[in-house]
């Protein structure tokens, strides 16, 4: 009887699945380093030599590379293609890029180094959709789809178009798909200014772990950048993974779950045992889970206070914000850090709390009076709230220091559309689209004006074109309080 059950046993332990094994060539990944943004005040230090480690760490992994540095939209269409052809049914195919990234219309868009963005509607234009990216490989029959994606960091895209929201979107991925952001959903982390990227650090240290599966591997990582960051960025990861799968070839998961069935229990001798106590319970050997990770959370920082007309519901609910939070914390630091007050004006702006980034814009100024993106900006924020006379000296002033200056034309045909002022608001809506004539606000603000101002059908052609190249523009201008 110990026999056949001893030969029970190895057979269950000898048909239980195991992991899948890719051979060579079943194993894809394109790697991009983008640092060379002609938009940003100087390269980026951490893509290239992150993109370099990245891929060499993945050729060791048995992954066929293709790696890109400095990719134009063209250089990463060919190479995205290239990727694409490569992937055989059920192979692994993985994309990691470290760059600058947007978010648009809830998607995330990977942005090539000769981007021309001036509007929203650009980022679909010249970025690479990273939803469309894993439904391409999906659909060539990819088993798994791996995304590690380094672009959570200040753009010098958002502050040319108002509705911005900073940071990554959520991605809806096909199934058998894992995802990870070095920063959580909607929030932005700086260059360390070193050779590579927290992330990207603590990724290399857990990916060459051994007999770790991939989603173990990168929930170890985002741990180590959580406590190496003191909280302060948190990675995002999304799985949708159906088998195990593992950076290392050869690596199997934990024992426990390759034994189907557990060893039953000894029949009880009814000599030794009286005949009415139960049988001893069953054994089942069951690894212990790992000890809880403990980490190290900053004091609670001190947000901005309440400001007369903003509902404290609203700085309560910001003051959890990570990216108002970091902010916060480096104004703790240092009061007069403009830098740090500009694009904090700028968040609260994105949120809704209008008054709180009319402060920091204001104290932004203060700290630096030739500030022309600062006075656009309150100039903007101001028009919201209906303190247009207070906005059009912040517009006039930011087109003094900076004439013809795009967001500033476009901005005050705003106050002037919202203070009635509709031939006004025209000529500086035609003054901002002379200069950029994709600028979709100042389109559709310009069909607005021209209906107020009798030319019906020449206002419904210019609405209907900025709702063709921005859907979301009529919900835009009614959070304006334009109609």
């Amino acid at each position: 009887m110990k026999f056949r059950l001893a030969l029970l046993l190895i057979l269950i332990v000898s048909i239980a699945p195991a992991p899948r094994s890719w051979a060579a060539g079943d194993r894809n990944a394109l790697v991009i380093g983008n640092a060379k943004y002609p938009d940003a005040e100087a390269p980026l230090k951490e893509p290239i030599n992150d993109a370099k480690d990245i891929a060499a760490e993945l050729k060791r992994d048995g992954f066929d590379v293709e790696t890109g540095e400095n990719m134009t939209g063209d250089a990463m269409r060919r190479a995205l293609e290239r990727l694409y052809a490569r992937v055989k049914p059920g192979s692994v195919a993985l994309i990691f890029f470290s760059g600058f990234g947007v978010q648009s219309a809830r998607q995330s868009y990977l942005i090539p180094v000769d981007a021309q963005i001036w509007t929203e509607p650009d980022v679909r234009r010249d970025g690479f959709s990273l939803e469309t990216i894993l439904g391409e490989i999906n659909s060539r029959g990819a088993g798994v789809k791996i995304a590690l994606i380094d672009a959570s960091r200040r753009n010098p895209f958002e502050r040319r178009f108002r509705s911005f929201s900073a940071g990554l979107a959520p991605v809806i991925a096909p199934n058998g798909t894992l995802v990870m952001y070095s920063a959580a959903l909607s929030s932005v982390v700086s260059d360390t200014g070193g050779a590579h990227s927290l992330f990207v650090s603590e990724l290399l240290k857990e990916i060459r772990a051994p007999d770790l599966m991939a989603e173990e591997t990168l929930n170890r990582t985002r741990v180590g950048v959580t406590r190496a960051s003191r909280s302060e960025q948190v990675p995002w990861i999304s799985s949708s993974l159906a088998e195990d799968f593992s950076f290392i070839p050869g690596a199997r998961p934990p024992a426990s779950t390759q034994i189907a069935v557990a060893n039953p229990p000894p029949r009880p001798d009814p000599v030794a045992t009286p005949r009415n106590d139960p049988p001893p319970p069953a054994v089942v050997n069951i690894p212990p889970p790992p000890p809880p990770v403990k980490v190290e959370v900053p004091p609670a920082v001190v947000t901005a206070p309440p400001v007369k007309g903003e509902g404290s519901t609203t700085v309560a609910n910001l003051a959890d914000d990570p990216t108002i939070k970091s902010l916060t914390s480096k104004l703790i630091d240092n009061p007069d850090d403009a830098s740090a007050l500009y694009r904090r004006g700028q968040v609260y702006a994105s949120k809704g709390a209008y008054l709180l980034a009319v402060n920091d814009f204001t104290e932004s100024i203060r700290l630096n009076p030739k500030d022309v993106e600062a006075y656009n900006n309150r100039c903007w924020a101001r028009t919201v709230i209906g303190d247009l006379q207070s906005a059009l000296k912040d517009c006039n002033e930011a087109l003094r220091l900076r004439p013809n200056f795009v967001d500033a034309l476009d901005s005050r045909g705003l106050v002037n559309l919202k203070s009635g002022q509709t031939k006004n608001a025209i000529a500086d809506f035609d003054a901002a689209l002379k200069i950029n004539p994709r600028l979709t606000s100042s389109l559709y603000g310009r069909g607005l004006a021209k209906q107020r101002n009798g030319s019906i059908s020449e206002g419904e052609l210019d609405i209907s074109n900025a709702k063709a190249m921005d859907p979301n523009i009529v919900k835009e201008f009614a959070g304006y309080g334009v109609r």
